[in-house]
């Protein structure tokens, strides 16, 4: 059996995989246990009446670890940005010889 396209098996183009920029994603994480944590806070007496009053705080924790993972994703969007300048110096580099 051939390995190559056929009716049955289309000819696939293997795509490049996805490199968005991640500083969004831990600000949007960031923002969610926020406005969580703040949901919660006017009824802090009623969760700690129910034994919940750590989820206050795990809303707390939440917010506070997205800053080194902001720090990362920062630093993850430096090196794609330079990746990419990098990539495209070399595809030009190539394409004028």
């Amino acid at each position: 059996m051939p390995d190559g396209p056929t009716p049955e098996k289309p000819a696939q183009r293997e795509l490049p995989p996805l490199d968005p920029p991640t500083v969004p994603f831990a600000i949007g994480g960031m923002a969610l246990w926020a406005a969580a944590g703040l949901a919660m806070l006017p009824f802090r007496d009623k969760l700690a009446d129910h034994g919940h009053s750590d989820w206050l705080w795990i809303c707390v924790a939440g917010f506070l670890l997205g800053f080194p993972g902001w720090y990362v994703m920062i630093r993850h969007d430096r090196h794609r940005r330079a990746r990419r300048a990098r990539r495209a110096q070399e595809a030009a580099g190539t394409r004028d010889e």
